[in-house]
């Protein structure tokens, strides 16, 4: 159940729920508010604990900031850059007799030219469909290690969350996952993962991830610091 909630000049989207014992704030990557509360909290209880929490939230907001700053439109003209799992490959506009709008070949992506004004659809297609087959075999590996088995996995468009652990165990990974390094994927693949153990970002969930994953901390920092490069 969501509900919206305004405080001061920060608005918060408040999600309730019967499983949640404390409240709890996040920030997606676009700089959404999150409240999630237990479903019998009284409101009074959230205010003053989104209260409390007020210069973190600026703090935080600052951080994510300075980094979309840095973000920028790619073109879809020939040598522009393209990620795929942390590689760069540049582009090609190639003669429409090729058999696929896009493909990677001899470390060039090339795209039939007469299909331009379509290209970034082409991209999220061909990023879509490598994602799906990319983050199945790692998250085949991960589940055995941790001991989970998720009901549905799924790639789509998560606006600024790399990954979602959604009801009934379903897991949501965004497209964009599959231009990271791998070593940075395994890392969203681990935390999404681990959520269907420890829905809440406490103690043991950090503990859980440490055990598959023991330089976490190095790769959580690095996706806060260079996520915003990787973009389409």
């Amino acid at each position: 159940m969501s509900e919206s909630l305004v405080i001061d000049d920060l608005y918060f989207v408040l999600h309730r729920s019967d499983k949640r014992k404390t409240v709890g704030i996040t920030i997606d990557r676009g700089g959404e508010l999150i409240l999630n509360a237990p479903s019998d909290c009284p409101l009074e209880i959230i205010e003053q604990i989104a209260q409390q929490k007020r210069f973190w939230i600026y703090t935080k907001l600052a951080e994510k900031e300075l980094l979309c700053q840095n973000r920028f439109e790619k073109e879809f003209v020939n040598g522009e850059g393209f990620y795929y799992l942390g590689r760069s490959y540049r582009l090609l506009l190639v003669p429409p007799k090729l058999a696929t709008p896009l493909r990677l070949y001899q470390g060039r992506f090339m795209l039939r030219s007469n299909e331009h004004n379509h290209a970034r659809e082409h991209f999220i297609h061909w990023y879509t469909q490598h994602a799906e087959l990319w983050l199945q075999r790692r998250l085949n590996l991960f589940s055995t290690r941790l001991g989970v088995a998720p009901s549905i996995i799924k790639i789509r468009d998560l606006g600024f969350r790399w990954g979602s652990c959604g009801s009934q165990e379903n897991l949501y990974f965004h497209w964009l996952t599959i231009l990271l390094p791998p070593r940075i994927i395994e890392y969203i693949i681990v935390h999404e993962l681990v959520h269907l153990h420890e829905s809440h970002h406490n103690t043991q969930f950090w503990r859980y991830i440490e055990r598959v994953l023991p330089d976490f901390v190095l790769r959580k920092q690095w996706l806060a610091e260079n996520g915003s490069r990787f973009v389409l």
